[in-house]
């Protein structure tokens, strides 16, 4: 059974890193491409970053360059989120997600999904 399941995730001031993790089981990560999605309340789905199951990364949301990166252990099949300089505004909570080798910023092409963990950013 293929499973991804996320964590990391907290309450963390503003200006405060996280790292988030992916960990699939029930199948191997490198022929898959893994997203990264948040969901704000109120609002769509939207793309973080991805990583492609060749190493190649796209970042999907402008406010995030510079600050988030993604990487991923295929020995420990596990794809990791790093946050810095978090904003109230990355308030979300947090997806990852799997398909096939390519990266795409459509939540709708990804058929597996993590149960999500909650990033709140807050002083």
């Amino acid at each position: 059974q293929l499973q991804l399941v996320e964590s990391g995730g907290g309450l963390v001031q503003p200006g405060g890193s996280l790292r988030l993790s992916c960990a699939a089981s029930g199948f191997t990560l490198d022929s898959y491409a893994i997203g990264w999605f948040r969901q704000a309340p109120g609002k769509e789905r939207e793309g973080v970053l991805c990583i492609s199951s060749s190493g190649g990364r796209i970042n999907y949301a402008d406010s995030e360059k510079g600050r988030f990166t993604i990487s991923r252990d295929n020995a420990q099949n596990t794809v990791y989120l790093q946050m810095n300089s978090l904003k109230p505004e990355d308030t979300a909570v947090y997806f990852c997600a799997a398909r096939r080798y390519y990266c795409s910023g459509s939540p709708r092409n990804y058929a597996y999904w993590g149960q999500g963990t909650q990033v709140t950013v807050s002083s």
